[in-house]
């Protein structure tokens, strides 16, 4: 079996939703793409897609559209759609999808709420946040609730840039946000969390980063060697690194082989960015990892072995 951790979906009926909540095109702009298609249109080109790549299942997450909003009744109302919207592809279709909740962030007590209903009710495999809540960092202390909540499920959080290129205008201006500005959203929401203490606190959230951890493994050395000047007492970087686990949307086999040595081969697991990763891409998505000079056996853990942990019988 071939999982695949990180893929879309987004329905002209939701992006509409976020529309009338005032969302524009900044926040949109991913959903925007994709909306030219029906859904029997996008389901006979992303089966077709999956069955060339061998993949055999997607976990689906709205992520960098999310319906994250200071309107809390906005931000209920659209995370109850999407988390309705994707269980009931599930149900149609379990061989096909299995779907992580959005929660209606900033609001905590309501993203406790959505939480239990997720998980408890319509059985969703985790919960996605993006690397940043409206421009609040994931380590900020008033999430601490969810991630005690999600600490007591051994939930699985994954996470996926924002689109907020870190408050960079200059990655904005060049069009950078995205091809650049998110794997730095990946580095830079990671290690705000390791500077909380996060993994001390919290150690049986099992959190997926996208990108093979954006640029961590190539940077790993520098982080340990400089670690007492922005998390002193909270461990090494590269130790408590190691208690994450890491996508492999990226598609360069020396990329692939740089995560492996540093985080653990058991720590990666397969994923796409369907339908960001459409055509030729998607299937370097997968075929890369043939690429890399790994074992049957490697690529077997990274398919699907290692999502074992995070998933158990699921699988």
């Amino acid at each position: 079996m071939r999982l695949d951790v990180h893929a879309h979906y987004f329905s002209k009926e939701y992006v509409a939703l976020l529309e009338s909540y005032g969302f524009g095109a900044d926040r949109l702009e991913p959903g925007y793409r994709l909306l030219h298609q029906t859904r029997e249109a996008d389901f006979a080109e992303r089966f077709a897609a999956m069955d060339r790549a061998h993949v055999d299942k997607q976990i689906l997450s709205v992520s960098g559209v999310s319906p994250y909003t200071y309107e809390e009744k906005h931000a209920v109302e659209g995370s109850r759609f999407a988390n309705d919207l994707y269980t009931a592809l599930a149900r149609e279709m379990p061989a096909r999808f299995a779907a992580f909740a959005i929660l209606p962030m900033p609001h905590v007590k309501a993203a406790l709420a959505e939480l239990a209903r997720a998980l408890d009710e319509l059985d969703m495999w985790g919960v996605t946040m993006n690397t940043s809540i409206l421009g609040t960092s994931l380590a900020d202390p008033s999430f601490d609730p969810i991630y005690a909540e999600l600490d007591k499920r051994s939930a699985v959080l994954f996470v996926h840039p924002a689109g907020l290129a870190c408050g960079s205008a200059e990655l904005v201006s060049t069009g950078l946000t995205w091809p650049l500005g998110a794997p730095f959203e990946d580095s830079m929401s990671i290690l705000e969390l390791l500077q909380s203490g996060f993994t001390q606190r919290f150690p049986r959230i099992r959190v997926i980063v996208p990108h093979l951890g954006g640029t961590l493994p190539f940077l790993i050395q520098r982080l340990d060697h400089m670690a007492g000047r922005f998390m002193p007492g909270k461990g090494v970087p590269r130790e408590e690194l190691r208690k994450f686990w890491y996508d492999t949307v990226n598609g360069y086999p020396p990329s692939l082989r740089l995560a492996i040595e540093t985080f653990g081969l058991e720590k990666i697991v397969f994923g796409t960015d369907w339908p960001f990763w459409k055509g030729e891409a998607h299937q370097l998505a997968a075929d890369f990892i043939s690429q890399a000079g790994l074992s049957a056996e490697q690529i077997a853990a990274i398919d699907s072995g290692n999502a074992r942990a995070l998933f158990g019988d699921r699988i």
